[in-house]
């Protein structure tokens, strides 16, 4: 039986919130470890062919505050508040395609996470931060790769990823009432 490598990725973090030390401080681990299993559980299931798995994929993670995150939502999203996530894609850029057929890795983009939303939202869910953290960074690895969740159809397939995602990290399902 042959065993499918693993894809390899790689994740950089950028702390602009002091707090996230005592409120999840194996963020580093744990980042990498969510991101690795999301794209090797996702990528081969995406239909971006040119995403060829050989090659590294890099995620910049930057772990912050509602301030900073209210402000990119207002300056990007033309929303006038804090959000849990913000992922901005370099798929979506039409360089992208071009750029992957020469580099020996994919720079897949940035993602963004609020700290005190992220705890409110774990506290009203009554889940822990550790699990909560996790689901969101799935979610934005996942619109990383491509899926969205715009569409009725989208939605189905990026959430059913995320639970197959979620109960690898034995996290229960998010969406279960």
């Amino acid at each position: 039986m042959k065993t499918r490598s693993m894809i390899k990725t790689e994740v950089y973090i950028c702390l602009n919130e002091p707090l996230w030390e005592t409120a999840l401080p194996d963020h580093q681990p744990l980042a990498e470890n969510v991101v690795s299993l999301a794209v090797n559980c996702a990528l081969p299931k995406t239909n971006k062919s040119f995403l060829k798995p050989e090659k590294i994929f890099l995620f910049n993670l930057c772990l912050s505050n509602d301030s900073e995150v209210h402000a990119l939502n207002k300056e990007f999203r033309n929303k006038d508040k804090a959000t849990n996530i913000l992922s901005f894609a370099n798929i979506d850029d039409p360089d992208f395609i071009n750029d992957t057929k020469t580099e020996s890795s994919f720079e897949m983009g940035d993602m963004i996470i609020a700290l005190e939303t992220m705890q409110k939202e774990a506290d009203i869910k009554k889940i822990s931060l550790h699990d909560h953290f996790c689901h969101l960074l799935t979610h934005g690895v996942l619109h990383l790769l491509g899926y969205d969740h715009i569409q009725d159809d989208e939605a189905e397939i990026m959430e059913s990823l995320e639970v197959e995602i979620l109960q690898k990290l034995n996290i229960n399902n998010p969406y279960k009432e």
